[in-house]
C-alpha cells in the first residue's frame, strides 16, 4: 500500500510517499512545493494542484493523508492555508484516492509518541522510521509524518 502524505502550508506545501512493506516502510519520494513571498493565491493554488496531480499520477498512491489546519493567531494565513488544503483535497479526489485528515497532535503522537513534540523531533523520527540517509526538509518531513500516522492508524485494515 502507498500513502501520499501532505502538509498544506500557506508558504510551503510538503508531500511524501510512504510505502508499506511486510516489515516496515519505505519512502520512494518526497518534496516541497514553495511559493514566492508575494505570490497571489490564484497562482499558488493551481501550482499545488498540478504538482500533486503529477505525484498522484507518477506514484499511484492508494490513500492520501492530509494534515488538518493548525489553529494559530494569524487569521489571514489560516484562510490561505485553508484554500491550499482545498486544492490538496481536490487533487486527491480527482486522482480517485480516498483522503484522510489528521490533526497535528495525532500525527506527532503516532510518529514520536508525544503529541507536543518539536518539529526537529518529528524530522528525526521520520528519518529513523523510513531509514532515510539524510534529514528530509521540514515540510516534507511533516508530510511523511502524516503518511506514517495514516499507516499506523489503518495498519490492520490495509491489504
Amino acid at each position: 500500500m502507498r500513502i501520499l502524505g501532505v502538509d498544506p502550508g500557506s508558504h510551503v506545501t510538503g508531500y511524501g510517499i510512504v510505502e508499506l512493506l511486510e516489515r516496515g516502510m519505505t519512502c520512494p519520494d518526497y518534496g516541497e512545493i514553495r511559493f514566492s513571498g508575494g505570490s497571489a493565491l490564484e497562482r499558488c493554488l493551481p501550482q499545488v494542484y498540478d504538482r500533486l496531480m503529477e505525484v498522484v499520477l507518477r506514484e499511484k498512491p492508494d490513500a492520501m493523508a492530509v494534515e488538518d489546519i493548525f489553529y494559530g493567531k494569524n487569521v489571514k494565513s489560516l484562510i490561505k492555508q485553508g484554500h491550499v488544503r482545498g486544492a490538496v483535497i481536490l487533487a486527491g479526489c480527482h486522482g480517485g484516492i480516498p483522503v484522510y485528515p489528521y490533526t497535528p497532535l495525532e500525527v506527532k503522537k503516532a510518529v514520536v509518541g508525544y503529541g507536543r513534540a518539536e518539529k526537529f523531533q518529528v524530522q528525526k523520527m521520520v528519518q529513523a522510521i523510513l531509514k532515510l540517509p539524510e534529514l528530509p526538509p521540514a515540510d516534507a518531513s511533516d508530510a511523511l509524518a502524516v503518511a506514517i500516522c495514516h499507516a499506523h492508524t489503518h495498519r490492520g485494515s490495509m491489504p
